[in-house]
């Protein structure tokens, strides 16, 4: 995709209430999936019909799946790295782990120090996380080309060390079930995606679509952009290797996530600079299809009018 944006029209910027709203993957096994995430994820079943489903809490869609019987899962592509689920405090994120831990459900906890996470696989080899976000405890971000973290009291730190899990836990009570869903109040935090050019995908996102830049890693081969100054809305990779092909038709993996605009005059507005940027808009039930110069595909789409 050629992009000619002139320094002033790079300005545009996407509106601060922007947030990431669901998920849709392409599953093999259906059945298979819902039983896990359920059962080991704690969300909520909330409809489904004609090998499609969808799932998540507190009324709203965060993960749809539609089936594709025997689908395979392509290495060596662009797609989706990881989703993930932002749960709302540190309690929560214990509940979860806990529950993994009970479940004895492989799972990897991080201490990314502004936030804690854990990562973990579903049973079709997409990979999750589960974090809450802890700027109380720090911070990351990018200087230099490089990924620096720094705790609060300015001990630095390479932001990927092992979770203090014993910590965490002191959290929960007896009385607190593991097997609780997820709370009404967690959210899709952001994306990861595997990109064939992260430069022209940092150009897409932002000078496109309008997200601010967070900045690049250029040796780790890693960049993230967000909106209203969150420390990232979507990541994106070339670890997969520059110039990676899109999965083949018929493949697992992510068919689209949603970009929520805080209403239909944000929504037109950033339409607009799209369509300015040439590439091509379908139109969905839910917004606006559009793919970024890997072929990730998002739809653009507003908040429900209250």
């Amino acid at each position: 995709m050629a992009l000619s944006m002139t320094t002033s029209e790079t300005q545009f910027r996407i509106h601060p209430q922007t947030r990431i709203g669901l998920v849709h993957l392409t599953v093999a096994n259906l059945d298979r999936q819902l039983e896990f995430y359920q059962q080991v994820l704690g969300l909520q079943l909330r409809w489904r019909e004609a090998g499609a489903a969808g799932l998540g809490t507190g009324g709203k869609d965060l993960l749809r799946l539609s089936e594709l019987p025997g689908a395979p899962r392509r290495r060596g592509t662009t797609g989706l790295y990881h989703f993930a689920l932002l749960l709302p405090n540190r309690k929560e994120l214990a509940r979860a782990i806990a529950r993994l831990f009970g479940l004895r459900y492989p799972n990897y906890p991080t201490d990314h120090i502004m936030t804690k996470t854990t990562y973990l696989d579903d049973p079709e080899g997409q990979n999750i996380e589960l974090y809450t976000d802890t700027p109380e405890d720090g911070t990351f971000g990018f200087a230099n080309g490089t990924f620096l973290a720094q705790r609060a009291d300015g001990i630095p730190s390479d932001g990927r060390e092992p979770l203090d899990v014993e910590a965490l836990f002191e959290h929960l009570t007896p009385d607190d079930r593991l097997d609780a869903p997820m709370p009404p109040s967690t959210t899709m935090g952001h994306v990861h995606l595997y990109v064939a050019d992260l430069q022209a995908s940092m150009r897409f996102y932002h000078e496109v679509l309008g997200f601010d830049n967070m900045g690049v890693a250029r040796a780790f081969r890693m960049g993230m952009v967000s909106a209203g100054g969150y420390h990232h809305h979507i990541g994106l990779n070339t670890w997969v290797g520059e110039g990676a092909p899109p999965p083949a038709p018929g493949s697992q993996g992510l068919r689209h996530f949603t970009v929520v605009l805080p209403d239909r005059d944000e929504l037109e507005r950033t339409l607009e600079r799209v369509r300015a940027a040439g590439p091509p808009v379908e139109q969905f039930p839910e917004g606006y299809l559009v793919r970024d110069p890997s072929q990730n595909g998002l739809v653009l789409t507003h908040a429900p009018q209250e």
